[in-house]
């Protein structure tokens, strides 16, 4: 039988994981994902991810690629793949796609969101899914600076040390907050982010929101600024 390329779509709760990636030490993504196809094909498999989603962080639409000959129908395949996943991993959709698709190098762009419990109180239904900021903040003035880093700059003032990356440019197409209930939600779109750059952001636009940093000085960051001059990740 000849090759096959699916395209895999998947769901996770990352709470407990170390991420996207399989390493060498812990459970990943890509490893147990790996380890239930491998099972079908009866051979060792290869998943490529459109992202690299860090340790603890979950995901509402990751997409996957992999090359089989197994002959099984992608309906077959998407329950006893989910049938070997534990419970937080789930296949919500398995497709043939082009031989020529690839997670990775065919995504046209990726979102990102990140979730404030901006409230006295936390909810404990949503500890796991959202920062608990208690304090008032100012939500024009992040709505403001959020708008600031929409198009393509220089993030390197939001990457994490220790990264080795082509170019720090990146291009945002969607840069924004939303109401949501009980959360305000950071929404951001663009052709991918660099290490912890989403976490960077909002550490920066929360320290707008206090009033400890003006909405305008966000744009004296996209010009190759230093990682310390923006806000914690």
């Amino acid at each position: 039988m000849g090759t096959r390329n699916l395209r895999i779509t998947l769901a996770y709760d990352g709470t407990r994981f170390v991420g996207w990636q399989r390493q060498a030490a812990g459970e990943s993504i890509q490893g147990l994902l790996e380890d239930a196809i491998a099972r079908l094909e009866g051979a060792p498999v290869t998943v490529h991810g459109a992202g690299r989603t860090d340790a603890g962080v979950h995901a509402l639409a990751q997409v996957a690629s992999v090359q089989l000959t197994c002959a099984h129908d992608t309906a077959t395949i998407a329950r006893a793949v989910n049938a070997m996943l534990p419970p937080e991993i789930r296949a919500t959709a398995v497709d043939e796609a082009r031989g020529d698709f690839h997670a990775r190098f065919s995504a046209r762009s990726k979102c990102y969101r990140y979730q404030l419990a901006n409230m006295p109180v936390a909810d404990p239904f949503t500890r796991a899914y959202a920062w608990h900021v208690p304090e008032p903040l100012d939500r024009a003035a992040m709505r403001d600076a959020a708008a600031i880093l929409a198009g393509t700059h220089d993030f390197s003032a939001f990457q994490s040390s220790g990264t080795d990356v082509h170019t720090t440019v990146r291009t945002l197409t969607r840069s924004a907050w939303l109401e949501e209930p009980a959360l305000f939600v950071y929404e951001v779109e663009g052709d991918g982010s660099l290490r912890h750059m989403v976490r960077a952001i909002v550490g920066t636009l929360v320290e707008v929101g206090r009033g400890s940093r003006p909405a305008g000085q966000v744009a004296a960051l996209l010009n190759g600024a230093a990682r310390g001059k923006a806000g914690p990740t």
